[in-house]
């Protein structure tokens, strides 16, 4: 298989953003000497794992760590998910968040007790870390909360704990089936933030309903922040109207970094032809990246920052690289390169023809 190598035109690094802020949620490179099968503790390539933010941060990025991009809830167990935001945040030459979960705790029930608790932990932990956190949804929290008042106690009592403005994170069920029906209305996050606005700096929604979205970003007080979560619809929402605009937080961020870094200078520049011609080329790629069983999304990430040379390796943790069939991963490729996102040809058509023959789609 053939590349165009038009990725290149964008693989300089020329720094930030001024009229957005950024933050592209992060994959982990896992360790393919270690038994990273389904149920084992995570095993990372801290050095490739690391690296790989470094080339975020030096694109303009802010990383999104621990997210679940990196696998939260789907093979990185807390343990990985501790040291990984806290070598992330000692190593920072950019913005950071970090997600703030209850994934500690054992599947299954739990008391909203030991949801609080858990949360409070991890929370802790992101804040003696240096990282700004996120705080997501929880699916303990979304098995027990008897109605809303229970969301309202615990993120009320998790932003009176936090040192600072924290991001909040909503997941829809596209991403996690075990969140459907979390908050138990949009109604009610906007009691949570309303309650203490000056401990929000904004909430990241990932619904893929950009509708909802915009209706919610009215919605939001001065000063609170709307980042679009919506992977679907990302230029459109971020790129804004006479009613506003959204930042980003954003998971296709991790493979479409360069040219995404080109399109928001030149939103800042307000050349928006530009901007929409470069988003334009990364939306099919996105959307065939995220479709449905959209949770398997984290699979197609690793594979083309293999392709892209980010990584040496196919292997995840928890054996995720199986989640995404070859004839899905086959039309991902042509769509990365549309994209511009391969900055060295010659390596992805070697690592293509190797990956063809392994799965039987070299003839």
């Amino acid at each position: 298989m053939n590349f165009s190598g038009h990725g290149a035109s964008f693989a300089e690094p020329k720094g930030g953003f001024q009229s957005r802020i950024a933050y592209a949620a992060a994959p982990v490179t896992a360790d393919q000497h270690a038994e990273n099968i389904p149920g084992a503790p995570a095993a990372l390539d801290w050095d490739a794992t690391l690296r790989f933010r470094h080339h975020l941060w030096s694109h303009g990025f802010g990383v999104a760590e621990a997210m679940d991009t990196a696998q939260r809830g789907a093979g990185l167990d807390y343990a990985a998910t501790r040291e990984l935001i806290r070598r992330s945040a000692a190593e920072a030459s950019g913005p950071i968040v970090a997600g703030v979960a209850t994934d500690q705790l054992p599947a299954g029930p739990a008391t909203i007790d030991e949801i609080r608790k858990a949360y409070a932990e991890q929370l802790a932990d992101v804040q003696e870390a240096g990282a700004q956190p996120v705080l997501m949804c929880s699916r303990h929290l979304a098995a027990a909360a008897r109605d809303a008042d229970d969301y309202r106690e615990v993120y009320g009592e998790l932003l009176a704990q936090a040192d600072g403005p924290v991001l909040l994170h909503w997941l829809g069920e596209a991403f996690d089936p075990l969140l459907a029906g979390y908050w138990g209305g949009d109604d009610v996050v906007l009691d949570i933030i309303a309650a203490q606005p000056a401990k929000v700096d904004g909430i990241k929604m990932s619904l893929l309903d950009a509708s909802r979205e915009i209706a919610m970003r009215a919605a939001l007080p001065a000063g609170v922040r709307m980042y679009t979560g919506d992977d679907f619809n990302y230029p459109a929402l971020i790129k804004g109207d006479s009613s506003g605009f959204s930042h980003a937080l954003l998971g296709v961020l991790a493979v479409i970094a360069p040219p995404a870094a080109a399109a928001l200078r030149a939103l800042d520049a307000n050349d928006i032809a530009e901007y929409d011609r470069i988003m334009a080329g990364t939306l099919p790629l996105a959307r065939h990246l995220f479709a449905a069983p959209t949770y398997h999304y984290k699979t197609g990430i690793v594979f083309l920052n293999w392709l892209a040379g980010h990584q040496d390796h196919l292997t995840m943790v928890g054996g995720a690289q199986a989640g995404r069939s070859p004839r899905h991963l086959l039309t991902l490729m042509r769509l990365a390169d549309d994209a511009g996102i391969l900055p060295d040809a010659d390596l992805a058509a070697a690592r293509a023809a190797a990956w063809l023959t392994t799965v039987g789609l070299d003839r």
